[in-house]
Formats: C-alpha cells, structure tokens, sequence
C-alpha cells in the first residue's frame, strides 16, 4: 500500500496516535502492521495505560486477595478450621506492585520493539495536521505532522463538587490500588462499577462498608433486578446501602474520623467512617488536547465519534473512555483497531464504504461478590428503542452446583425476540458471572434461537448448566 503523499513531506507520519494504552496499542499495531508510517505520543509518566496501570488488572490482584480471605472467613461453613486469620495489606500490595510491573514491562517493550516510532511526550493540536509536542523530560518542544490521527488519551478520575470534601481529605481509586494502609470503615461515593468493586475489596478484607449512590439504584444503567439482586446479596454481607441521595457535604469528625451528610427521602442523614473513597465515575481526558484547532467536536468533554471511529474531521479519529460510549478495554481495542483499518482505507483513496465496529455483542463485567455480568441487549436497551422482547430467569439457589458451591445469591436472565425468539441479551448476577457470560457470547454471536441454544449438552454438575432453564422457558413461550 502507498503511504507517500505529494501534499506533505517525506518525514510526515501517517498516522499519529495521541496514548499508548490499550486502544492506543491496538491502533498503532494495527496500522504498522498495514505498513503505515506510525508514531505514538505518550505523556504518561509511566507506559502501559489505564487498565494495566490503575484499572482492571490491579484491582482485580486486591479483589482476589478479599476472594480469598472470603472464603477463609466461611471456613466453618464447608466443616473446616481456619484460626487466627488476617489481613497483611502490605503483602497485598507488594503482590500487585510485583504482578502489575511485569505487565508494564511487556506493554512498553510492546511500545519500543520498533514497530512505530514512540515520543514520550503529550501533544496539543497546533491544526488539523499537526501537533506540538511537549516532552515528558522537559525538553524543547517540537511539532509533529501526520496525514491522520487516533486520539486514544483515555479517561481521568472524576471528583465531585461535595461542600468539604477536598478540606475533610477522600481517597480514589488510584489510591486505593497503591495504599498499605487500610481504613476499619469506609464510605464509598457511588453505585458503579468501580465503587462496587472498592467497596467489595474492603468489605471481602473485613472492613465495614457504606454505599452513597446518587442514582435510585445501583448499577444505574441496568436492568432494575440485577441491580436490586446485587444490592440484596452485598446487604447480606454487612454493607449498609444509600440510593437515591443527594450529596450536602464532607467534614471531620470526632476520633480523626470523616463524616459525608446526604439527603434521601426528604430527610438529612449523616454516616461516620474512618476514610471516603470517590468513586463517581471517570470523564474523558480531552483537556490540554486544544481539539478545538483542530475543530473536533465534542459534548461534554468526550469526543463525538461515528461507528467508523471517524470524528467531526474525516481524518481524525478515536478509540477508548475518551470517545466511549462504553468504558470497556475490549471495546477500546476493537475501536483501536477498526479506527487504524479505516485510516488505511481513506489514505489509500477509499473514503466510503468503511468498516464500523458492532457493540451488538457489547460485553460487560464487575467483580463483586456475587458477580455481574452482562451480555447484548437488555431490557432497558430495548425499551429505549422500543423493541418488544420477552425474557426468563433462573435463580442460583434452585441450582445443585451453586448450592454445593455455596454461592446461591443471584440468577440468570435470557432476553430474546418474541417472535423469531433469537437470543438478544443475557445477564447474570452469582458466582462465576464473568466467566459464564462468556457462553452467551458466543450464541450471540451466531445468532442462536433459545431452542436451539436448550439442545447444547451441558455436563452435570456444572455452574453453566443453569442457562438451559431460561432458554427452555423462552423456547415454550
């Protein structure tokens, strides 16, 4: 494929990605691979990006330390003895730092094997063509040009405007993977992800947990009985639960302790905790790109992309949290992907007919105790575009396996089309959630039929072969 262009000079790249995370990476593989000239602009103190550095891996290290003390605490509950157990946050710690850096290794030898070129530096758009970038080391800056670009600067920590909490002191989740010292008692802001995820890491620790959401549910963009069976089974294990507040302030308390005053029902309530973590979610991290020369669109900080990955401007694209619209490092890949094919595509004169990226299969995961995990469309997804659709559920504690397990919380749900009855979605809050929906996936995939997806052998006793109810029930309506 030509690269060369009459309208720029020789040493133009062709393609410039702005991050080196996950979507950043892929863009970048992807492109040199189609033997485009590429470099990638990183300004990020350490190479490697969200998910190895501050996101999924090293929370999930913590969570499968609060898993395993978890199940130490039952001990009694299988006949056996466990005494004088605890909790060494130190080694905890240590054990993620160990694991993490070797990921990062690999992700930056991956970003320095010569591929593409690398600039350690973060960039701001001079023009449409051309950024300048700013060296890490401070160095002078210089600029860059490039016949296209992939943003990929992915997503920061929001903090919300709270009445004293930046004067009471809180915590992030960035803190929370790097810190040894551990709080008795927390109050966790938020019902996402991220928050419940925390929340379950100190809790699964032995720590005493409050929940403060916003929203009249956890899980605020779900189906309402996952949420409400997440919520019931994470109450069961001693966490007290606020929805629907309104947060009023932050301020010290007695015993060098915080206390968070919130409104709910009408009615003002104060609650105590050692520590407040702040876990309200994440906003793009467009600021400091000057996006506005290089006249990319954006609402509310996050850019405007197209199922292309194309932006307001044809030959800037994005991938990842910074364009969303879902927060997943597996949607960032594949958009990292689809945004590098594409520019292949339009600058080899093809500027129709491009590639778009399919979140009919849109896959997500949370890492509580029980788990959740969803897959496809759901009922809220549907009622939106208003599409009719029928579903069945089958919960946990009517299923052999999961009472041997000892892991009866939750269900499944099937969701499907009530005439053709192809399989659309499927949800699950219980053990294994993670791994499970990865079967629904699959039918998904290929566009099963609840019939068909009931006549696949499943060995018995198994956790999977609890979607066979579900599917069973939507083949008979």
């Amino acid at each position: 494929m030509s690269t060369t262009s009459p309208e720029f000079p020789p040493k133009t790249y062709d393609i410039a990605i702005i991050g080196g995370g996950s979507g950043g990476y892929a863009a970048a593989r992807t492109a040199a691979a189609l033997g485009l000239r590429t470099v990638v602009v990183d300004g990020a103190r350490e190479l490697g990006g969200l998910c190895i550095l501050r996101g999924c891996m090293p929370s999930k290290t913590l969570i499968e330390s609060a898993n395993r003390f978890m199940t130490i605490r039952r001990a009694e509950e299988f006949g056996l003895k466990a005494n004088d157990i605890g909790v060494d946050a130190d080694a905890i710690i240590e054990r993620k730092r160990r694991l993490i850096g070797g990921f990062a290794d690999y992700r930056s030898g991956q970003l320095q094997d010569g591929r593409f070129d690398l600039i350690r530096a973060t960039a701001r758009f001079v023009d449409g063509h051309t950024v300048e970038v700013s060296p890490i080391d401070g160095s002078a800056s210089e600029t860059v040009t490039a016949r296209a670009f992939v943003i990929a600067t992915g997503s920061r920590i929001f903090v919300p405007p709270v009445d004293g909490l930046h004067e009471t002191g809180f915590l992030t989740s960035d803190d929370v993977l790097d810190r040894k010292e551990v709080p008795e008692s927390i109050i966790v802001l938020g019902g996402g992800a991220i928050a419940l995820e925390m929340a379950h890491y100190y809790e699964g620790i032995g720590k005493k947990v409050t929940v403060v959401q916003r929203s009249k549910q956890i899980l605020s963009d779900m189906d309402l009985d996952i949420a409400e069976a997440t919520r019931t089974a994470l109450e069961k294990r001693g966490m007290a639960i606020y929805c629907g507040t309104k947060l009023l302030s932050a301020a010290q308390a007695p015993d060098n302790r915080k206390a968070l005053t919130f409104e709910q029902d009408g009615n003002e309530i104060t609650v105590e905790a050692d520590e407040i973590l702040a876990a309200l979610g994440r906003k793009p991290a467009t600021d400091g790109l000057a996006l506005e020369k290089a006249r990319v669109e954006t609402t509310g900080g996050q850019i405007i992309a197209g199922k292309t990955m194309a932006t307001s401007q044809p030959h800037i694209f994005a991938a990842g949290d910074v364009c969303g619209p879902f927060e997943i490092v597996h949607v960032a890949i594949n958009q990292g992907e689809v945004a590098a094919r594409n520019i292949a595509r339009l600058l080899n004169g093809e500027t129709t007919d491009h590639e778009e990226i399919d979140y009919r299969l849109k896959l997500y995961g949370i890492f509580t105790e029980p788990q959740v995990a969803i897959a496809g469309l759901s009922e809220v997804d549907a009622a939106k575009v208003g599409r009719a659709v029928i579903s069945a559920s089958y919960p946990f504690d009517d299923h052999g396996k999961s009472m041997v397990h000892g892991e009866t919380e939750g269900f499944v749900k099937l969701i499907a089309d009530p005439i053709t009855k192809e399989l659309l979605g499927g949800a699950v809050v219980g053990p294994e959630a993670t791994e499970l929906i990865h079967e629904i996936v699959v039918a998904l995939h290929f566009r099963a039929k609840a019939g068909e997806f009931a006549l696949i052998p499943h060995y018995h006793p198994t956790l999977s072969e609890i979607w066979t109810y579900p599917a069973e029930e939507l083949a008979d309506m």
